[in-house]
């Protein structure tokens, strides 16, 4: 896989990338900071998917960026977004907090809050962006965790930074595999990085549980019969508590098997292994047995049936 795109330069013209931004990313305001003002500016701007992971590589010179509650209310889809510092110095601030980033450093930031992004000189940063659902912490979690600092060489930082800046590497040169496996290794390690920020009373026991309790559907999800009453069950609490821990967090039960069922067939569909495998046994692999009611599901939450979803992601090979 390759980098999409080029650098966005067009004869150093600022406007082409700050609107190339706000495009790719969520609408933001963009202002050039520079002593001599924008007329001088040179930026690049690329970006690449993985499976529900969009990859950019974004560079500039002094300037801020402001995501506003005015923006917000035009769009909101509802993403978070990790920024990893290769080079220059960045600081990113939201909920209070601010986030000084040198080289290695990495830091979270939620794209439903308002955040500002300042870089006073020459800089160039890796960013992933993501729907928040992917993120595998709980939703209050988040809100303590976004804009500190993950250093990059200590802790959880110190094994996630490396592989986040070979994966930079990788994109760039083509070398990455392509598979849904470098999708889940990139959320799980980032979602234990995140988490490992939280301070200690974001991962009360109700916290933790509702992460063991997310794990075990995703191992289950093959089993049909999974239930809100079988996941209580398992865990020792009451289908109400269950119920009113995923209320918390913005789902019910249900909907949460729901939602990881159809999201893993949705990877599997445009995975060139399962080439071959029928759209009903991609279905039943993850508990939906019935596949005319997986196919209304399916086109319900993507827009798209699974059939014409799969014919747009596996295109012919050709010689």
């Amino acid at each position: 896989m390759r980098l999409g795109g080029g650098p966005a330069r067009d004869d150093g013209q600022f406007e082409h990338w700050r609107q190339a931004v706000s495009t790719a990313f969520v609408p933001l305001a963009v202002v050039s900071t520079a002593e001599d003002g924008p007329g001088r500016f040179t930026g690049t701007l690329r970006s690449t998917a993985l499976g529900g992971l969009q990859l950019s590589e974004v560079g500039g010179h002094a300037v801020d960026v402001r995501r506003t509650r005015t923006s917000i209310k035009r769009s909101d889809p509802g993403l978070v977004k990790v920024g990893l510092q290769l080079s220059g110095s960045g600081v990113i601030v939201q909920d209070d907090r601010e986030a000084v980033l040198g080289p290695g450093d990495f830091a979270v930031y939620d794209t439903s809050k308002p955040y500002d992004l300042h870089f006073a000189g020459e800089f160039s940063m890796f960013v992933l962006m993501f729907p928040r659902e992917l993120l595998r912490i709980a939703s209050r979690e988040l809100g303590t965790v976004s804009a500190r600092r993950i250093h990059g060489s200590t802790g959880m930082g110190a094994l996630v930074s490396p592989f986040l800046t070979n994966l930079h590497h990788s994109v760039v040169t083509g070398t990455m595999p392509t598979t849904p496996l470098v999708e889940d290794a990139v959320l799980d390690l980032l979602s234990a990085a995140v988490q490992s920020e939280a301070p200690a009373d974001a991962t009360a026991p109700g916290a933790s549980l509702l992460l063991r309790v997310r794990s075990f559907i995703d191992a289950h999800l093959h089993d049909p019969t999974l239930d809100t009453v079988t996941v209580a069950s398992h865990h020792h609490v009451s289908t109400r508590h269950l119920q009113k821990m995923f209320e918390a967090d913005g789902h019910t039960v249900a909907g949460w098997i729901r939602h990881r069922r159809l999201e893993k067939c949705r990877r599997d569909l445009k995975d060139v292994r399962f080439r071959g495998d029928s759209i009903g046994t991609i279905c039943a692999r993850y508990g939906l047995v019935n596949s005319s009611h997986f196919s209304r599901l399916f086109k319900e939450t993507y827009g798209v049936s699974p059939r014409a979803f799969r014919e747009q992601e596996l295109l012919p090979i050709t010689a």
